[in-house]
């Protein structure tokens, strides 16, 4: 069993480490928690914040190209209760050059807002409580 004490960091790779960076740190509000170049040709950004237990991290390896998300349901779901904090979250997404779509899955359009990044990768603000 995976102890509680454990800090999920979910990883991906990008061609454009520098603008999905700055994407994510000017919609989500994450800091940039550690980056490196070159570390046997991957440049990568960590991304989060330092009380919560996980991160994201996106990484480029130098000469290869990675294109878009393979499908449209690859997603990253925040829960967010209440409803001030979720518009402006919203918001501020669209800001940092989210583009709002509609969820593969109708699902997450209930209660929830989907947007897109510039990999095609999703993420939803869902406007419930995780219980």
């Amino acid at each position: 069993m995976i102890p509680k004490s454990a800090v999920l960091r979910v990883a991906r790779p990008t061609d454009r480490l520098q603008a999905i960076t700055d994407m994510y740190v000017a919609g989500l509000g994450f800091q940039l928690l550690g980056s490196f170049r070159d570390h046997d040709g991957f440049d990568g950004a960590i991304l989060g914040h330092p009380e919560h237990a996980y991160h994201l991290e996106f990484t480029h390896h130098r000469g290869t190209t990675v294109g878009r998300a393979p499908t449209r349901d690859n997603l990253l779901v925040f829960y967010v209760p209440e409803p001030s904090v979720w518009e402006s979250n919203c918001q501020r997404m669209l800001e940092a050059g989210f583009v709002s779509v509609d969820a593969y899955n109708p699902y997450w359009d209930v209660a929830g807002r989907t947007f897109e990044d510039i990999d095609g990768y999703r993420v939803v603000l869902q406007n419930r409580a995780w219980s």
